[in-house]
């Protein structure tokens, strides 16, 4: 059963994205915004438990494989989750040569694992143990579905803060300011701090789920060694081969932030600095 303190986060985490849905809908259409997106957010919510997992692997283009079609990684999750003692999760395969792997899903009875091709290519048999049993650590510990909610939710509320954008730049949606929203500043600053704010709320919750899952990845796995060595390719290699697909507000599902940058993006990253989570794999 999912413990007290996720279902505190999953709780914090709605109520606060869907704050930042009904704050943008007050700015795009006052009262009237308010109620319509109070039904948006509420359908999101809904859609986003149920359906999360299925939009953000659509959003990658990752497809199922079976045994036949990619015997490798079966063999490595079906040895990994034996030793967790976990339902085996769907696989996925994504058609992307940057190294990468997230895994997805309301619960352990409905999860997947997703890598991608690039991934595959990269690592050796240890290093991509460490990296699946990574995935199924966070399925273990019941932090996937808040990952997902957080992209979806995440992402309505980016693509809201890109109209509050366009609002602006045509001088307001129209209308009194008090009865229908539409104040050109007030839709500027505001497409430019919701999608911020929405980052900040991933960010507090996805950084120590990282450490978590790391220290759980590397018991599963019998050795934090092949993760070590896992994360410290996924950095390089995420550098100079980055992600061609996706969007930022689902950065948090992956074992490495899949969008290279500079220090800006660095201190507003959902995950942890890498040589940190080494250090800290290499002292167990």
């Amino acid at each position: 059963m999912m413990s007290t303190t996720n279902y505190l986060k999953t709780a914090l985490l709605l109520g606060l994205l869907t704050g930042l849905i009904l704050l943008l809908g007050g700015v795009l259409g006052g009262r009237g915004g308010v109620m319509i997106a109070f039904v948006f957010a509420a359908l999101m919510n809904f859609g986003s438990y149920w359906f999360s997992d299925k939009i953000v692997l659509r959003m990658y283009r990752a497809q199922a494989v079976t045994p036949q079609q990619a015997p490798r990684l079966h063999a490595i999750v079906d040895r990994l989750v034996a030793r967790a003692g976990l339902p085996k999760p769907a696989v996925y395969l994504i058609p992307e040569a940057a190294p990468n792997a997230f895994a997805t899903g309301r619960n352990p009875q409905h999860a997947a694992v997703a890598v991608t091709q690039g991934m595959l290519q990269a690592m050796d048999e240890e290093e991509v143990e460490g990296v699946i049993a990574h995935e199924l650590a966070h399925v273990q510990n019941r932090d996937i579905l808040i990952a997902s909610v957080a992209a979806t939710i995440a992402g309505a509320v980016s693509m809201l803060a890109h109209l509050a954008q366009w609002g602006a730049l045509f001088g307001g949606m129209g209308g009194r300011h008090d009865e229908r929203g539409g104040n050109p500043l007030v839709l500027l600053l505001t497409a430019l701090l919701a999608p911020i704010a929405a980052l900040i709320i991933q960010m507090a919750i996805s950084r120590s789920r990282e450490y978590a899952a790391d220290a759980t990845g590397a018991r599963i796995a019998g050795s934090p060694h092949g993760l070590a060595r896992a994360l410290e390719k996924l950095g390089a290699l995420n550098q100079r081969v980055p992600m061609q697909q996706g969007d930022p507000a689902t950065s948090h599902l992956f074992i490495v932030a899949p969008l290279s940058g500079g220090a800006l993006l660095q201190l507003f990253s959902t995950h942890p600095p890498l040589q940190e989570r080494i250090r800290r794999l290499r002292g167990y």
